[in-house]
């Protein structure tokens, strides 16, 4: 474990007491992966400062991630469940217990969907607490913290909007749905050429379809490099090779996919990564 100064502060169930809320969200997750129940919680106060829980499907802000690890590793979360650094899940001060976001790093371009069952971080410029296995895929569990940017999404990645329960009363207008982040490392702005044509027995070059998953190893100024790389990856799922025509050249993007989901798209990446190939990245075409 890298050497990290741990400053955000995990509540525990039995220190805050949380209470059900009677809307039904889309978003709202179920106990599948833990024991804990969906909670939103009273307000509640640390180190002075009060903090006031809330359903927000709309939720999209900016900030400072920091992560935890090995000191929580098996503790109790807010929300009762235990506290695994190898799961995909986080802290945040207000957000609904279990809420699934989407974290994206503003740093390097890559994004994880993780799932919310814990309180914090309780410093002033965080805005989430990720687990140590996220902070890895993310890429910053070295560094400690990174900008972010944390959207509420659907269990499985999806953009959403509000639905409230009939018992609910004066139901408004569904929130507008949160727009999925684009996260690529070149310009697609200039249209994509046509198929190039590679020789026998290589990986075949193809425009991706749009609104789809893919994990990005790497993109290469020369096809040569691009193929000795889908060839490395070529046993882990679909690898395709596609082409973008910029100013300054032609630009060979290797990329594994489409994917069926988020799910698999984070889990995917932790293999590629584990590889050595630790810029590679989510993107949505």
């Amino acid at each position: 474990m890298p050497s990290v100064v741990r400053t955000a502060l995990v509540v525990t169930s039995a220190t805050l007491l949380l209470a059900a809320c009677g809307s039904s969200p889309d978003y709202r997750a179920t106990s599948d992966q833990g024991a804990g129940a969906y909670k939103v919680g009273k307000p509640y106060q640390v180190a002075g400062r009060w903090y006031y829980p809330k359903e927000d499907p709309a939720y999209d802000q900016v900030g400072i991630a920091s992560w935890y690890g090995r000191d929580f590793h098996g503790r109790h979360t807010a929300n009762g469940e235990r506290y695994d650094m190898n799961d995909l899940t986080a802290a945040h001060t207000t957000l609904p217990l279990p809420t699934y976001v989407r974290v994206t790093n503003l740093e390097n371009g890559r994004s994880l969907i993780l799932r919310i069952n814990d309180r914090g971080p309780f410093v002033k410029d965080r805005i989430i607490d990720v687990s140590r296995r996220a902070a890895q895929l993310l890429g910053f569990d070295g560094k400690g913290t990174a900008k972010v940017r944390v959207q509420v999404v659907a269990p499985d990645g999806s953009p959403l909007t509000y639905v409230a329960t009939a018992q609910q009363e004066n139901v408004g207008p569904a929130v507008p749905a949160v727009p999925p982040e684009k996260v690529d490392v070149a310009s697609l702005d200039e249209p994509a050429a046509p198929a190039v044509g590679p020789a026998q027995g290589q990986p075949a070059v193809a425009t991706p379809a749009k609104e789809k998953v893919f994990i990005q190893a790497g993109a290469f100024s020369t096809y040569d490099n691009a193929q000795r790389l889908a060839a490395r990856l070529k046993d882990l799922a679909t690898v395709e090779l596609s082409l973008v025509r910029l100013s300054n050249g032609p630009l060979y993007r290797v990329r594994l996919g489409p994917l069926a989901s988020m799910s698999e798209a984070n889990d995917l990446l932790g293999h590629v990564v584990a590889r050595g190939h630790g810029k590679a990245r989510i993107v949505i075409d």
